[in-house]
């Protein structure tokens, strides 16, 4: 290691705590440990560095063990007015060096962020100041000449530049999905209107994703206040249309930092008052506050900021002490470094937007897909469709879902459908997947036909796993024919994907195969081609870590062993990131494969570890991890040589992986993949061309891919892709759930 480098560091969280600083807290430590750094948690923040003593510990591998699933920050966060001083900022300084520390991770929002930098800029001066007063030796002021910095974005708010996600905000997105999907059900039973108040400060995010995801009636943000003065009759008179129309509750979503065009606050209070005097009923409101911040992670937060600690001690071991401190974000689904200050500004410059009335600027400042969800948002709230345009081409796009149910099919089925109504076109809903498809099982949906979808878990249109073959193929293209379907809208997994590229292969002979089609990939197994996460994984993923948080909790009362079995079929994704956000200390997958030697080795981890203390164990595997070493069979050799020190059980987590409402990612992705594609239906049919596709997202951007090339992606024997991206993440799971020379627990 270079002698530049730290060879102590500190992790601190400041600010507002969020969900997921634990995560990252415990990768910091851990991967700093597995580099041969000593590494110190400053607990309570900045206010703890100006206190130092106590309040800056050693850390040990076993010091974060079990945190994983914890929300807050277990190490402590407060808002230090010393530390705003120079005075405040000279004794965290003595602290850090009496402690010999020179590289810090912190974890914190904007201002955390910014004071971060101004005690590294001021660092060469507090060190000449207190060797000046006599409080340091010249001798150990040149040890630390330098203070290396690195920071990571904790904040439910989502508001920084350079990340797409901050640590927490996807926690804080299932908190406000739980709470809208609760309230709907009790306002349509009283047909009532509700008024949800969601955190944010200046950032809308919270507010227009919880609202796509909702299916939500109205919202109000920060960045694009209503365009008109009389946007209260405006809003009321959209309601009053939905429920013409048929809906029994109304869903307001209001940001905390909204505004009219004028730059006043629109407060809930203003809001409710101007419904109840424009509707004539009752209006609730709720304020969601800190419950959004609260309670344990999420599995994206958990594994964001286990990916983000990790990446933060490379960092700081990677770059030369002088270098301009990183800000470490998420960039299409990849962790990238970024200089601090400069997202810091560019996150300043939004609100400064806000305050000058430029809206414009303000949301082009913001991400592509926050403007693109804002964009869908404003078809979605309207209580009916636009008309057609006179004379414009009205195409019949049909829609349907084919293998196991996914979460998220309903959304991105009620997102198709209403954005092409919206465009003046009619959508046919196929029931019961091919087979529907081939026994004219084909309805016109309209506007109303999808209401309330947006939450629903399953399939309401129907689904199954059949892929059509011999007199079906010819039934379905009668069908296509009778029904005059122009497009297709495939919406589902392997089985849609096979469909498809059968369609494509008999064109020839089944000249009604020939219509554009394209597949949007909804599996929880998340193996298929062309895209990096498919519908319905993220809350698979979530259901696993739901699950396996509670195997924890039985299984430390005694000494116990778990091995838990996640489906998946031969594409180890679930496994591998229920692992790493479990804390399991083996992951089986079948791309790996399992020895007995593997078996036997990790049979000695455990002996050892529960010799050590050690309370409890978990190992997941993969439903096809290997035919042979079954999840019963590892029980019964885990129990039977471990039988005097602990004993084992085995969870096989079965279909509750595929139910429950979908996540808010799984409806926004759903909603925003469904957008694309009917978006390209469209074209194709006014290009007058007839392409065969499926759509993803690789790297953050939107590929569409030939069906043609399906084969040649995919290895058809495992029925998954041969460029699986998260495999990438194999090291740092088994780098975090590696025990250390100490460690008694995951």
């Amino acid at each position: 290691m270079n002698h530049q480098h730290p060879k102590r560091i500190a992790v601190l969280t400041s600010g507002g705590d969020a969900p997921g600083m634990n995560a990252a807290v415990r990768a910091v430590v851990r991967t700093a440990l597995s580099q041969g750094l000593e590494v110190f948690a400053i607990y309570e923040g900045y206010q703890g560095m100006v206190e130092g003593g106590e309040r800056i510990r050693p850390m040990n591998w076993d010091s974060v063990g079990g945190i994983l699933q914890r929300g807050g920050t277990v190490i402590g966060t407060a808002r230090s007015d010393d530390f705003r001083s120079r005075p405040g900022r000279l004794q965290a300084a003595h602290n850090l060096i009496k402690n010999q520390i020179d590289g810090l991770v912190v974890i914190g929002g904007d201002g955390s962020l910014t004071g971060a930098n101004i005690f590294r800029q001021e660092w060469p001066s507090l060190l000449e100041e207190m060797v000046a007063s006599g409080q340091l030796s010249q001798a150990d002021a040149a040890q630390h000449p330098h203070l290396s910095i690195v920071g990571l974005v904790g904040s439910i708010d989502n508001d920084m530049y350079g990340t797409d996600m901050t640590i927490g905000a996807d926690t804080a997105l299932h908190r406000i999905t739980e709470a809208v999907d609760a309230l709907s059900s009790t306002a349509a039973s009283h047909q009532r209107t509700f008024i949800v108040k969601v955190m944010g400060r200046n950032c809308g995010y919270l507010a227009l994703m919880g609202a796509l995801a909702t299916g939500a009636d109205w919202v109000l943000i920060p960045e694009s206040p209503p365009d008109v003065d009389n946007w209260e009759q405006v809003m009321c008179e959209r309601l009053k249309t939905g429920r013409k129309a048929g809906r029994r509750d109304s869903i307001v979503i209001l940001a905390e930092g909204a505004r009219d065009r004028y730059g006043n606050y629109i407060g809930s209070s203003q809001v409710q008052k101007v419904l109840e005097d424009n509707l004539g009923e009752e209006v609730r409101i709720t304020i969601l506050g800190h419950v959004q911040r609260g309670g344990a992670p999420s599995a994206f937060d958990r594994n964001l900021g286990t990916m983000m600690g990790h990446a933060a001690v490379k960092t700081l071991l990677e770059t030369s002490p002088e270098d301009e401190p990183q800000l470490i974000g998420m960039r299409g689904n990849r962790i990238v470094s970024l200089p601090l200050m400069q997202c810091v500004e560019k996150t300043h410059a939004v609100a400064a937007a806000i305050e000058a009335h430029d809206y414009e600027k303000a949301i082009e400042l913001r991400t592509t897909s926050f403007r693109e969800a804002f964009r869908t948002l404003r078809t979605f709230v309207r209580a009916s469709p636009h008309e057609p345009t006179p004379g414009q081409p009205r195409f019949r796009l049909a829609v349907l879902n084919s293998g196991a149910p996914a979460p998220g099919m309903n959304t991105a089925i009620r997102a198709a459908v209403r954005l092409g109504i919206d465009r003046g076109h009619t959508m046919l809903g196929v029931h019961n997947g091919f087979e529907g498809l081939a026994e004219g099982q084909i309805d016109e949906m309209n506007w109303m036909s999808v209401n309330g979808w947006a939450s629903l878990g399953g399939s309401e249109l129907g689904t199954n796993r059949k892929v059509p073959k011999g007199g079906e193929l010819y039934a379905i293209a009668r069908n296509i024919e009778r029904h005059e379907i122009q497009g297709l809208l495939l919406v589902g997994g392997w089985s849609a994907y096979e469909a498809a590229y059968k369609f494509f292969q008999e064109r020839a002979n089944f000249p009604a195969f020939n219509i554009p089609m394209i597949c949007l990939p909804a599996t929880i197994n998340n193996n298929l081609p062309g895209t990096e996460l498919s519908i319905g994984a993220d809350t698979a993923l979530n259901n696993i870590v739901e699950a396996v948080d509670k195997i924890k909790q039985s299984a430390v009362a005694s000494r116990r062993c778990f091995v838990v079995e996640v489906m998946g079929h031969c594409c180890g994704y679930l496994a591998l990131m229920s692992g790493l956000s479990t804390g399991a200390e083996r992951v089986y997958i079948h791309e790996e494969g399992v020895t007995l030697h593997d078996l036997q080795i990790d049979l000695q981890n455990l002996i050892t570890g529960f010799k050590g203390g050690k309370r409890l164990g978990l190992m997941i595997r993969n439903e096809e991890a290997n035919q042979v070493y079954t999840t019963a069979f590892m029980k019964a050799l885990f129990e039977e040589e471990g039988r005097d020190l602990f004993d084992v059980r085995q969870a096989i987590l079965g279909h509750l992986q595929q139910g429950g409402d979908p996540s808010p990612f799984d409806r926004i992705q759903a909603t925003q993949l469904a957008s694309k594609c009917i978006n390209f239906l469209i074209e194709q049919r006014e290009q007058g061309q007839n392409t065969c596709s499926f759509i993803g997202l690789q790297g953050g951007k939107l590929h569409y891919h030939n069906m043609e090339d399906f084969p040649r992606m995919v290895d058809m024997e495992h029925e998954r892709p041969k460029e699986q991206w998260w495999m990438e993440l194999r090291a740092l799971a088994h780098l975090l759930s590696n025990p250390g020379p100490d460690a008694a627990s995951s």
